[in-house]
């Protein structure tokens, strides 16, 4: 389920980690043989120069010496390793390209299924850990293909190698490459069970880092102004030295990585195995050198897999966590086959229960109505559930229970994206994205002309103070509008909704940050833009609450009171006692 979904030929496998990785990897099928090609290409050319070495020798002992057997030993390594080089640089290639398509289709089918979340899961989601999921965790997953399986698929390649080809010199010399595969592997398995919970900790250690660190460069401002800096960076200190302690625990079980023993251990025995066939005539000296060469493959994979393995363990550690990611559970659905009409704008709340979190209801019963083209005020103290109606008209969030009706129909049953293409609301936090004025005018019709787009602006009272700016509607602003006052963040966001000519306009005390002369300017725009439209005012203004047709008075998230204000002011006390708080502010 999910607020936005964007119609893709691939569906990737979201079951499990594994399943999910190996679906974005068989659409580059042909990469994936070109890397395994190459890989084991390298691999058996590798393996025939301890071969060539070992007749070269054979040919240098023979009486006379066999100079034209050293000379076709000598070439064939020139012509092999030549060889090899193309190989290896097709393998190289392949996985990198593997590597960074897998980056990129898995951010991008991460960015889909955040901007497809509901508000319900993006107000629980700590932003820093979510960035750091998003950043650095789908980097891992490129480093876990390139260069952590690339690796992993060369180095078994040369683990094969001496067991096929040692059995040439003498049946018996399989021992030594037997015994280090099986050891290794015993070895490798419980590397990779004590590496999982490691790398998982390393990765959710850094997302808790990043999260704290982003909560306090948001709350920056806070912070200074109670010069709280010192217990910040303590706390940051704190994050971070979970982060490096889980690290340096990782590091601490890659020192006692096994097959490094084993090794030492393997070339031991082959040594000594092909010494005594010598002594028993069973095999010649140049045989021991090529056997031997054989066996220092195995330093290859030994090596490598240090390395690799530890790569691959955080490569998929980080898949997890992408993964947990894409398929939280969101409680919203698009209703892609829902209704799409123009509204006119008829609104009702049938007895709405509605809470952000289990458990604790911010609205109980709320039932009124707005007819299409009226203007609906609703008023009430702080914590009252103004604003939380506002956000169920266009299902930024869905009621626990009742219903809301828009022309009859519960918003349930709209196509979401009809649904709030045609209800605009604008609130007293003004969010601004660091883009040119004009295009931050135009964010909900990207379509609209510079024409419309200055009518809009004139409308908000905003275009007199952008001309003001060097570079006018081209000016840049900056993120989240921090270059602008809060009043003209505010005006922009009044521009940007009467651009939309929504059927529905919802105003959030989004006056609250203009002074009076601006304020009467606006307000008389708002009546003119009201006349072919339902508008919802959520405000405490006297001013603006008095040419509003009905006025809903909440209280603790009940419906108190529905009439007109001169009748409420006149028969609750509840209600004038709102005004007489802020006259006396």
């Amino acid at each position: 389920m999910s607020e936005f979904v964007v119609k893709t030929a691939f569906q990737s496998n979201r079951r499990t980690p594994t399943r999910w990785v190996a679906s974005h990897l068989r659409r580059n099928w042909l990469y994936i043989l070109t890397m395994f090609f190459g890989a084991f290409g390298n691999a058996a050319l590798a393996a025939l120069v301890p071969i060539l070495i070992g007749l070269a020798f054979n040919a240098a002992l023979a009486s006379p010496a066999d100079i034209r057997g050293i000379g076709l030993a000598t070439m064939g390594i020139i012509v092999s390793q030549t060889v090899r080089a193309f190989l290896q640089l097709g393998r190289n290639f392949s996985s990198e390209l593997l590597g960074q398509r897998l980056e990129r289709d898995t951010r991008e089918e991460l960015y889909i299924s955040l901007l497809g979340k509901s508000m319900t899961f993006h107000d629980l989601q700590p932003v820093g850990d979510t960035m750091a999921r998003a950043t650095n965790d789908v980097r891992e997953v490129n480093r876990m293909f390139n260069p952590g399986i690339n690796l992993v698929v060369g180095s078994a390649n040369f683990l094969i190698m001496p067991l096929v080809l040692a059995p040439r010199y003498d049946v018996a010399l399989i021992a030594a490459p037997l015994f280090f595969i099986i050891s290794y592997i015993f070895a490798l398995a419980r590397y990779l069970r004590t590496l999982q919970p490691i790398s998982d900790r390393v990765r959710r250690s850094f997302g808790y880092m990043n999260s704290r660190l982003a909560e306090a460069i948001d709350g920056i401002e806070t912070v200074k102004g109670s010069a709280q800096e010192e217990q910040e960076i303590a706390l940051f200190d704190e994050n971070a030295s979970e982060y490096r302690n889980a690290s340096v625990e990782r590091g601490y079980v890659e020192a006692r990585f096994l097959p490094l023993l084993m090794l030492g251990i393997a070339q031991a025995i082959g040594f000594t195995h092909a010494i005594l066939l010598f002594q028993a005539g069973r095999i010649g000296v140049g045989d021991i050198v090529g056997y031997m060469g054989l066996l220092g493959l195995f330093g290859f994979p030994t090596f490598v897999s240090l390395f690799a393995y530890s790569q691959v363990s955080l490569g998929m550690a980080s898949a997890r966590r992408i993964l947990e990611l894409v398929n939280m559970e969101t409680t919203l659905d698009e209703n892609a086959a829902g209704h799409q009409a123009p509204i006119r704008g008829h609104i009702r709340f049938e007895d709405v229960t509605f809470g952000y979190v289990d458990g604790v209801d911010v609205l109980r019963g709320i039932s009124f109505e707005a007819l299409p083209g009226q203007t609906v005020a609703i008023v009430g103290q702080t914590g009252a559930g103004k604003s939380s109606v506002a956000k169920l008209v266009n299902r930024t969030y869905d009621v626990r229970s009742g219903r809301v009706l828009i022309d009859g129909l519960d918003v349930r049953e709209w196509q979401l994206a009809s649904l709030r293409q045609q209800v605009s609301i604008i609130e007293q936090d003004i969010f601004l994205f660091s883009r040119t004025v004009a295009e931050n005018i135009a964010f909900g019709c990207p379509q609209a002309t510079r024409a419309e787009i200055v009518e809009a602006a004139k409308a908000a009272q905003a275009h007199e103070f952008i001309m003001g700016f060097k570079d006018g509607y081209e000016t840049i602003v900056g993120e989240r509008g921090v270059t602008l006052s809060g009043g003209q963040r505010q005006r922009l966001a009044l521009a940007r909704a009467f651009l939309t000519k929504p059927r529905i306009l919802i105003l959030d005390d989004s006056t609250s940050a203009v002074d009076s002369a601006t304020e009467d300017h606006i307000q008389q725009a708002i009546a003119r833009a009201a006349a072919g439209q339902t508008t919802i005012l959520i405000t405490h203004r006297l001013s603006q609450i008095r040419w509003a047709d009905q006025v809903v008075l909440l209280r603790q998230g009940r419906l108190a009171a529905v009439g007109t204000h001169d009748t409420l002011m006149a028969e609750y006390p509840a209600y004038r006692r709102i005004f007489e708080q802020y006259d006396g502010a």
